[in-house]
């Protein structure tokens, strides 16, 4: 066994291109509170209790009028947080009632209260309808990035009465074999290193995995690094997302997909090198009311990396099924 952890730590420092003493600089990265991380909560978001958990939620001016303005409710992928649809909400929120959330494991909301609850779909599917519950939304639509989007999806299949529309941007869904995946994601679904990595975590590892995801290099700057290290060591976070790799990935509910009535858009990039574009022509394929727009030049988070380009697509959509 030691040989075996000796193994994967050298491919983990081969991979990440650090020197073994940049590895020791960095080796010992502790857990950071909540009020520590205060810097990323942001001016007009806000915590609230679900489930034990105190979750980070950012919603939009229009919300306090939600009765007469339609929400939106944008679900971000693995190891991203709220921020990532900064973007979208800015474009959105003169129209729309916008939510955002840190979903259980990331961002400020932190890993599940309860231990022995697992990072499924299912769960996340509930965990949406409880913060809509709280924040007295009755029907949606509802966005999703990568594991967002599957969690958009299978909410969608599971509470039909509650979502009217569907935005899956490079969604989970089918089986596939991915071209690359992100360094940190490799290192995390290995359980004999999930203690070694719940304390250590190089911030090159992190700036790597960045990179795997984006089609333009210039655009992964050093605050976007900074935000996406410093969340990711959130108290509990690296601790989930081991959890979260083990769990999540089974694809038994698949079949759902073609049971989907809601109006449904699909955005994918093209350099997608984590879920292959080929799958985005598998939703628009198995969703019969799908609309499918893929960008050229962008990779596995076209909404954080063109928010405009992307979000222009999403108004012309919405104008159409109003």
């Amino acid at each position: 066994m030691q040989k075996r952890l000796a193994k994967i730590l050298l491919f983990a420092i081969l991979a990440s291109g650090i020197s073994l003493a940049a590895l020791i600089a960095v080796y010992w990265a502790s857990d950071k509170s909540v009020k520590a991380l205060k810097k990323w909560q942001l001016p007009n978001s806000e915590f609230i209790k679900i489930d034990g958990m105190q979750v980070h939620v950012l919603r939009s001016a229009k919300c306090a009028n939600a009765d007469t303005a339609k929400t939106i409710v944008l679900l971000h992928g693995t190891s991203a947080s709220l921020h990532t649809w900064q973007g979208w909400m800015d474009e959105l929120s003169d129209e729309y009632c916008v939510v955002s959330m840190d979903l259980p494991g990331f961002g400020l909301t932190g890993p599940y209260a309860n231990d022995a609850t697992q990072y499924t779909s299912v769960n996340y599917a509930d965990f949406v309808i409880q913060v809509l519950d709280q924040l007295n939304v009755d029907k949606v639509i509802l966005a999703g990035n990568s594991l967002g989007g599957k969690i958009a999806w299978r909410t969608a299949a599971l509470y039909p009465e509650r979502v009217d529309t569907l935005i899956l941007v490079d969604a989970v869904g089918y089986r596939t074999t991915p071209k690359s995946i992100p360094i940190g994601f490799r290192l995390a679904a290995y359980p004999i290193l999930k203690p070694i990595l719940s304390n250590i975590l190089p911030r090159s590892v992190v700036k790597k995995s960045i990179l795997s995801v984006y089609a333009d290099d210039s655009k992964v700057d050093n605050e976007l690094v900074d935000r996406y290290y410093d969340l990711s060591l959130r108290t509990g976070n690296r601790s989930a997302l081991s959890d979260r790799l083990r769990e999540f990935d089974n694809f038994e509910d698949q079949a759902q997909i073609k049971s989907l009535i809601q109006p449904t858009l699909l955005l994918w990039g093209a350099q997608d090198y984590l879920i292959p574009v080929e799958n985005a022509y598998l939703f628009h394929q198995d969703i019969a009311n799908s609309q499918l727009k893929v960008f050229e030049d962008l990779g596995h988070v076209p909404h954080e990396e063109d928010p405009q380009a992307t979000v222009a697509v999403v108004k012309d959509f919405l104008a159409q099924t109003d």
